[in-house]
C-alpha cells in the first residue's frame, strides 16, 4: 500500500524506519493518518523487522499532535470515535512483539507526545518540547495520554502537565523520566541507531518475551483506562469549551471558557 502521510524505510539489518510526513501542518495527527499507521503497524512483518523507529519528518516537529481543523467539526459521538481510531492504532504499536523506538525531533505535543508514549522508549533531540495541551482547546488527551503518562511520570507530574497545559523543553522531559536521552539534532538518528544495533545483538524471541512480561505486569488494566479516556474525549465534543477553544486557535485568540 502507498501511503499519503508515511514515508517507510526497510533496512537489510531488521531495523525499519517509519516517519509521519506532513511537514506543511508539522505532522499533524488527522484520520487518514492515523489509518495509515494503523494499517502500517498491523501488516508489519515482525520476523523481518526486528527493531522498528519512529519519527516525524523535517527539523521542526516530530508531531505536534492532532489536526484541530478536523476534530473542530466533531460533535460526541465522532469524537469518540476519533479518539478509538488514535487508541487502537496506538496500541497496535505498543503490543508490538518487537522494540519500538521513537526519535523526538521538535514539537512532541498532544498526540504527537502519544504517539511518542506508545513506544517502548524515546530519545530526543534538545530541541524537542512535549506537553498535552489538550485542556486549553476544551478537550482531554485522546489516544491515550491520561493513561500512559501516569504510567511514565507519575499521577503528580502527569495532572500537572496536563492541567496547565504546559510544554517542556528535551531536558526537563528527561528528568522526569518521559525520555531515555538527548542528544543534538544532528546526532539523534545516530543515538537511535546505535541502540536499535545493540538491540539486534540479542535474541528476539527473548525481547519479546521481555518485553510482554514488562506490559502486562505494569498495565493489567490498560484496555479499561484507555476506554474510560476514549468516552471523556467524545463528551467533551458535546462543550461549548470544545468549540471555543478550538475556534479561538483557529482564530488566532485567547480562549474564553464559560465550563459548559
Amino acid at each position: 500500500m502507498e501511503y499519503k502521510f508515511l514515508k517507510t524505510e526497510f533496512k537489510d539489518n531488521g531495523i525499519t524506519i517509519m516517519t509521519v510526513s506532513a511537514p506543511k501542518s508539522l505532522n499533524a495527527l488527522n484520520s487518514t493518518v492515523l489509518k495509515e499507521i494503523d494499517h502500517f503497524v498491523s501488516n508489519l512483518d515482525t520476523k523481518k523487522t526486528r527493531v522498528l523507529i519512529i519519527t516525524g519528518d523535517g527539523e521542526k516537529a516530530f508531531v505536534a499532535g492532532a489536526d484541530i481543523s478536523e476534530m473542530v467539526h466533531l460533535y460526541e459521538k465522532e469524537g469518540y470515535e476519533f479518539s478509538k481510531l488514535g487508541a487502537i492504532a496506538f496500541r497496535k504499536i505498543e503490543t508490538l512483539p518487537i522494540p519500538v523506538i521513537a526519535a523526538v525531533n521538535g514539537f512532541c505535543l498532544g498526540g504527537g507526545c502519544e504517539l511518542a508514549m506508545a513506544c517502548d522508549f524515546r530519545y530526543a533531540s534538545s530541541n524537542a518540547k512535549f506537553g498535552q495541551p489538550e485542556v486549553g482547546l476544551g478537550i482531554t488527551p485522546g489516544f491515550s495520554g491520561t493513561y500512559r503518562l501516569a504510567k511514565l511520570v507519575g499521577q503528580g507530574m502527569a495532572k500537572e502537565m496536563i492541567f496547565t497545559s504546559k510544554a517542556i523543553k528535551a531536558d526537563e522531559a528527561l528528568r522526569i523520566g518521559l525520555v531515555n536521552a538527548v542528544c543534538e539534532p544532528e546526532e539523534l538518528m545516530n543515538k537511535v541507531m546505535m541502540t536499535a544495533k545493540r538491540i539486534l545483538a540479542n535474541a528476539p524471541l527473548a525481547i519479546a518475551h521481555a518485553k510482554r512480561c514488562i506490559n502486562e505486569s505494569y498495565d493489567l488494566c490498560a484496555d479499561d483506562a484507555i476506554e474510560l479516556e476514549n468516552v471523556a474525549f467524545g463528551k467533551c465534543f458535546a462543550t461549548d469549551d470544545q468549540k471555543e477553544g478550538m475556534a479561538a486557535f483557529l482564530e488566532k485568540r485567547e480562549a474564553v471558557f464559560g465550563g459548559k
